[in-house]
């Protein structure tokens, strides 16, 4: 990718995380970038292939496998002892990557939807990758006896809705809100505990 290129992709991520997809045009990222509406159309047919090879592929293709190594690694390859260990550090780890990449986050969230190619990739990196480790570490806490016998596929569908929820609510819905990140983030774990932990069986 040469350096114009970088500049026109920078641009449109900040453009549309704050505008959105179809609110944004190729002369609004031209001018943000410092480059003529021209150079775009050199490396890009339409907007639409501009802004789809930024969100999508260039995205997801390029970042989210080395991202997704770096999750499994951080989070699911230490040694965490106890279930409420496991989930704070999965919890800060997933929170961190969003404070540090919240116009990325915006987009994904704004777009998702809207392109299957986007959702393909996703999916696959996330079953290639992830799904793995989760099941892996879903596996060794019910046989501590520290969760409950349920399957993994219905362990999964209950956690990551409350935890994207949480980081959704904290950097996109309510930015600008007083929060006490760390009580927040404890607050989540035990929500989740009460709902998959042994202790949370009635």
């Amino acid at each position: 990718m040469t350096p114009k290129q970088e500049k026109i992709m920078e641009a449109a991520i900040r453009l549309i995380a704050d505008k959105g997809y179809h609110n944004t045009s190729t002369s609004e990222i031209a001018k943000e970038a410092g480059v003529a509406e021209g150079t775009i159309f050199r490396h890009y047919k339409t907007k639409k292939d501009l802004l789809v090879a930024i969100v999508g592929p260039v995205m997801m293709k390029l970042s989210a496998p080395v991202l997704a190594d770096k999750f499994v690694n951080q989070v699911f390859e230490q040694n965490h002892g106890h279930l409420e260990e496991f989930l704070y550090y999965f919890i800060k780890n997933r929170f961190e990557f969003a404070e540090a990449n919240v116009d990325l986050i915006k987009i994904l969230v704004q777009e998702l939807a809207f392109h299957p190619d986007i959702q393909e990739t996703f999916k696959q990196i996330f079953h290639e990758k992830v799904y793995p480790a989760i099941n892996k570490s879903l596996d060794y806490y019910k046989n501590k006896g520290e969760l409950q016998n349920l399957p993994n596929e219905t362990l999964i569908r209950m956690v990551v809705p409350t935890i994207i929820g949480f980081l959704v609510t904290r950097f996109i819905v309510q930015p600008n809100k007083e929060w006490d990140d760390e009580v927040e983030i404890r607050q989540t774990v035990k929500y989740i505990l009460h709902g998959i932990g042994t202790t949370g069986e009635s």
